[in-house]
C-alpha cells in the first residue's frame, strides 16, 4: 500500500492521510470518503507519506485530472501567507484534464512605438518585473500587446489581467485584431460553455492568451510566460472572500518565483507597486490635448454653473460624463425629527433607497423592504434623502435635457454582459449624450467625442476613516478626469469642499510627486512599510464576540514584534444578524505576523492579511 496527504478541495481542514494500492503523482485529482458524509470529495495527491501508526481509509476514485507543480506551490503560499488551508487554495484552481499541446503561428501587430513607448518597451524587457506608470492616453495598450505579440511568437503564454469592468468590447476588438482566435476573454459573466471551450483551446494550444479578470490568473497554463496587471492600482484585485488574496501581489510572488515577465499599469499606481518594483515613466499623451479643471462648493451637485457648461457642451455635439461615487439614489434616508436614518434590522448599517425599485436595500445582506412612510425610529419624523445618488442625477438630467438621451452606467443597471457592451457601443457610437455612473466609468473607457467630466461627492471617497482615503480619492479623480478631452480640449469639473489637495496635485497631473509625499507620511505607521491584518470575530451573540476578541487581544499582546493598533466594535457593527469585533495588526516583521495569525483557532474569526479596508 502506498499512503498519501490528500487537501480537501473547498474544506478549511488541513491535508489527511488515506492509502491506495498503486503510485499516485503528487498534484493528481482524488475523490475520498471523509467521516460519515454519504457523497465522496474532490481532493489533490500533496504528499507521500510512511505508512502511519492509524488505520486509514482508501483513496475511492482517481481522476486524470491533474494540478501541476507550479499550482501545488502557488497555493502553499496563498495557504501559507493568506492564512487558509492548502485545500481552499488549490480549490482556486482549474486543473490540467490533459496533456498540453504545441501549436505555433506567428503574429504581427504592425503597431509603430513612439520614440518614449519604444523606451518604456525597451525598459520592461530589461526589467522583468516592472512597473508601467503611463499618464491616461499615452498608449499602454500598444505597448502591451507588442509585449505579447513577442511572448506569442517565442510559443508561451500570456495573461492580461484587468478589473472585471475593464473588460470592454473596445479592449476585446483591440486585441482580437493582433491575435485572433488565438486569445479569449475570461470573467464571471462568461458561460459555462464556454469556459468549457477556453480550457481546452488552452490545452491543444489555439488560445495563447487570456484577457481577463482576477479568476484567469487560475488556470491551466503550461507554458506561461507573461503576466500583465493593467490598472494594477484596482481594488477589486484583493478578494473578499476566503481565500483573501490580492491577485496583484500573488503575480509579484509568482513571477519572481517562476521567472515570467510581469507588467503592473496604471495611470495612478499603488503606493505598494510604486515602492517596490523598479519603474518607467510616461506623461506624453497619444493626442495633443488640452484639459481644464473646475473645483466648486456647492450642496447642489448639479448647480447653475455645471447645467450651463453642460447646455454648451451639448450643443456641440459633444458628450458628457457624470461621476458619483456610489450608485444608490440617496445614500442614507434621515429623519428631520430625530435625526436617525432606517437601519437594515440584521446590520448595522443605513439602507439605500433604489428609487426605481421604490425599495430600501441593504448593501451588505441585500434585505429589501419598502419605503417607510414616517420614520421606524421616532414614528413621527419625515425622512429625508441625504446625498444624491445615480437615478436621482439620471432623472434630473433626463427633466432638464429632454431631447437628449441620458443612460446609467452602474451595477444595478449593468447587470449582463450583452447590457455592458450594448451602452458601451451605444455611447461610442454617439447615441448617448449624457452618461451618469459610479466607480465603473473610471475603468479605462476611451472615447474622444467625450469633453466634459463632472465628479460629485469625492470628498465622501476623501473622509473615509482609512490610511488609503487621500491615495483612493486622488487615484479616481485622475482616473475620471482622464476620460475627458482624450483628443483635444476636456474639462473636468469637480464638487468639492477640499479643493486645495486636490489642485495641488492635479494641476500639473504630478501623482508621482504625491506618491512619494505620501510614502513620507506612511513612513513610520502604515503599508508599504508595515504589514497589517484585520482579525474579525462575528456571532449572532455579541457578548460572545467580544469575549473572543478580548481573549485573542491578551494572547497578542505579550507578542513582542507584532502590535495591536486597534480593537473593538467593526465599523459595520452587525452583518446578517452576526455582531462584529475585530483587531487590526500591524508589524514590519512578516514572518511574526504570519505565525500570529496562524495562532487564531476560533470559528468566529475571519482573518485578512494585507487589509485593505
Amino acid at each position: 500500500m502506498f499512503y498519501y496527504e490528500i487537501a480537501l478541495l473547498k474544506s478549511p481542514l488541513e491535508p489527511l492521510t488515506y492509502e491506495f494500492n498503486e503510485p499516485l503523482n503528487l498534484g493528481q485529482k482524488v475523490r475520498v470518503k471523509l467521516a460519515r458524509r454519504k457523497n465522496l470529495m474532490d481532493g489533490v495527491v500533496v504528499k507521500e507519506v510512511p505508512q502511519p501508526d492509524f488505520k486509514c481509509s482508501i483513496i475511492e476514485e482517481v481522476s486524470e485530472a491533474y494540478y501541476d507543480t507550479t499550482m501545488l506551490q502557488t497555493a502553499k503560499f496563498i495557504a501559507s501567507y493568506y492564512i487558509c488551508s492548502l485545500g481552499e487554495a488549490l480549490s482556486l484552481y482549474t486543473p490540467f484534464n490533459q496533456t498540453p499541446s504545441v501549436v505555433s503561428k506567428t503574429f504581427e501587430s504592425k503597431i509603430e512605438l513612439s520614440n518614449e513607448q519604444e523606451k518604456a518597451f525597451e525598459f520592461l524587457e530589461q526589467n522583468k518585473q516592472a512597473l508601467l506608470f503611463a499618464n491616461t492616453g499615452s498608449g499602454k495598450t500598444e505597448i502591451y500587446i507588442k509585449t505579447i505579440e513577442k511572448h506569442l511568437n517565442e510559443n508561451q503564454q500570456a495573461i492580461l489581467l484587468m478589473p472585471e469592468i475593464s473588460l470592454t468590447p473596445q479592449m476585446q476588438k483591440r486585441l482580437e485584431k493582433v491575435f485572433g482566435d488565438a486569445v479569449a476573454i475570461w470573467h464571471s459573466k462568461v458561460t459555462k460553455k464556454r469556459k468549457e471551450q477556453i480550457i481546452e483551446g488552452l490545452h491543444n494550444g489555439e488560445i495563447k492568451l487570456i484577457a481577463g479578470a482576477r479568476s484567469a490568473l487560475f488556470l491551466p497554463y503550461s507554458r506561461l510566460g507573461l503576466i500583465m496587471v493593467d490598472e494594477e492600482h484596482d481594488e477589486s484585485y484583493k478578494s473578499d472572500q476566503k481565500p483573501r488574496l490580492n491577485v496583484k501581489d500573488l503575480t509579484i510572488y509568482m513571477a519572481k518565483q517562476f521567472g515570467y515577465q510581469l507588467i503592473l499599469g496604471s495611470a495612478t499606481p499603488s503606493i505598494s507597486s510604486f515602492h517596490k518594483l523598479p519603474y518607467i515613466r510616461i506623461t506624453k499623451t497619444y493626442f495633443q490635448s488640452q484639459k481644464v479643471l473646475t473645483f466648486y462648493d456647492s450642496q447642489f451637485a448639479l448647480n447653475d454653473e455645471v447645467k450651463d457648461k453642460i447646455t454648451r457642451v451639448l450643443q456641440q455635439n459633444q458628450q458628457v460624463i457624470v461621476f458619483l461615487p456610489t450608485r444608490a439614489n440617496y445614500k442614507y434616508q434621515v429623519c428631520s425629527s430625530c435625526g436617525k436614518s432606517v437601519e437594515c434590522p440584521y446590520c448595522s448599517v443605513s439602507m439605500s433607497l433604489h428609487k426605481n425599485a421604490l425599495a430600501l436595500k441593504c448593501h451588505y445582506c441585500g434585505y429589501t423592504q419598502q419605503i417607510p412612510q414616517s420614520c421606524p425610529s421616532c414614528g413621527t419624523g419625515i425622512i429625508h434623502n441625504l446625498r444624491v445618488g445615480t437615478a436621482q442625477i439620471e432623472e434630473e438630467l433626463q427633466t432638464l435635457f429632454a431631447s437628449k438621451t441620458v443612460m446609467r452606467f452602474d451595477r444595478d443597471s449593468i447587470t449582463t454582459d450583452s447590457k455592458l457592451k450594448a451602452v458601451l457601443n451605444d455611447f461610442n457610437d454617439e447615441k448617448i449624450d449624457i452618461l451618469v455612473g459610479t466607480q465603473m466609468l473610471s475603468k479605462g473607457h476611451d472615447y474622444h467625442n467625450v469633453t466634459l467630466a463632472i465628479v460629485l461627492g469625492i470628498d465622501s471617497i476623501l473622509n473615509m476613516n482609512s490610511y488609503k482615503a487621500r491615495e483612493r480619492a486622488l487615484s479616481l479623480l485622475i482616473q475620471i478626469a482622464g476620460r475627458s478631452g482624450r483628443k483635444g480640449f476636456g474639462e473636468v469639473m469637480v464638487q468639492t469642499k477640499n479643493a486645495d489637495f486636490f489642485e495641488y496635485y492635479m494641476q500639473e497631473n504630478d501623482y508621482e510627486q504625491f506618491l512619494k509625499d505620501e510614502l513620507v507620511f506612511r513612513e513610520d505607521l502604515y503599508p508599504p512599510f508595515f504589514k497589517m491584518a484585520k482579525v474579525v470575530f462575528a456571532h449572532t451573540n455579541g457578548l460572545k464576540a467580544k469575549e473572543e476578541m478580548q481573549y485573542y487581544v491578551k494572547q497578542f499582546a505579550v507578542i513582542k514584534e507584532v502590535e495591536v493598533v486597534g480593537s473593538g466594535e467593526s465599523a459595520v457593527f452587525k452583518i446578517a444578524n452576526k455582531y462584529r469585533y475585530e483587531i487590526i495588526l500591524r508589524s514590519s516583521n512578516i514572518k511574526a505576523l504570519i505565525q500570529t495569525l496562524h495562532s487564531v483557532t476560533s470559528a468566529m474569526a475571519v482573518i485578512d492579511m494585507d487589509t485593505i479596508k
